[in-house]
């Protein structure tokens, strides 16, 4: 089974989704992420989606999972590059993604990431 790859950059760890992700890949992708969280200690996550035309629910409800594991391993997770077709497809799913945090690129991602860092223990 092909497995998406994670690059850390730091305290971040990267994973672009370049193909349709089937319901064992994201399994997958959810436990390697759990273990790299765990292992490196990093403290932030961004899944870059520019490249995905179709998501399911199965696939939102495992990046809201996603996002929520890295949250309670103290990471903070950040999808960007949502398609507006898959946007609207979630929310026509009534998919809300409750604390998954988004972005519209890269750059705005990783923004949002050092933003994170720099709050204090109670804003949190």
């Amino acid at each position: 089974m092909y497995r998406i790859p994670i690059l850390q950059m730091g305290q971040v760890l990267l994973v672009t989704i370049q193909v349709d992700m089937q319901d064992q890949m994201a399994l997958a992708l959810q436990d390697d992420l759990a273990n790299k969280i765990s292992a490196s200690g990093a403290k932030g996550v961004m899944i870059d989606i520019s490249a995905l035309e179709i998501v399911d629910s199965f696939v939102g409800r495992m990046l809201a999972s996603i996002s929520g594991i890295s949250r309670i391993l103290d990471a903070t997770t950040v999808v960007v590059g949502m398609q507006p077709a898959v946007a609207i497809t979630l929310v026509e799913l009534g998919l809300s993604l409750a604390g998954v945090r988004t972005a519209l690129n890269v750059e705005r991602g990783m923004e949002l990431l050092a933003l994170g860092r720099k709050e204090t223990p109670l804003a949190r």
